[in-house]
């Protein structure tokens, strides 16, 4: 049974993380570094596309969420994801793709974006419909 409680659709995803990329962000290293020296690690993306969405950066914040979107499709994949089913937000290694999903919508509402703002938001949905709430975005 999927995480969602559909019986017939495929199994939740959980990505591996990144264990080293993720302990340089919590210890406070630089994401920018961290993002360079672990480029496939949606966690540092997000943390570099928050940082600029924070700062009003918004095109800085599309681009570098864009990036990490990109990394997690590619994560996600070589981890079975076939392009839909559940990918739990509870997992803490989901994140770093969800939170860039969900700094991809924020950024593409700010710059008046509505299709890519419908797709993140669809994206979050079919991923985890508590993921939306849960990174605060609308």
């Amino acid at each position: 049974m999927t995480s969602f409680g559909d019986l017939l659709g495929p199994q939740p995803t959980l990505l591996p993380g990144d264990d080293e990329a993720e302990s340089d962000l919590l210890n406070h290293k630089n994401p920018a570094e961290v993002a360079a020296e672990h480029p496939t690690a949606s966690i540092a993306w997000a943390y570099l596309a928050e940082a600029a969405l924070d700062s009003g950066e918004t095109i800085a914040a599309y681009a570098y969420a864009r990036t990490g979107y990109h990394r997690g499709l590619d994560q996600l994949r070589r981890n079975g994801w076939k392009g839909f089913g559940p990918v739990p937000y509870s997992h803490e290694p989901n994140r770093g793709f969800l939170r860039c999903v969900a700094v991809l919508a924020r950024a593409a509402k700010a710059i008046g974006e509505a299709d890519e703002h419908a797709r993140c938001l669809d994206l979050l949905e079919d991923c985890d419909p508590r993921a939306a709430e849960e990174l605060g975005v609308e």
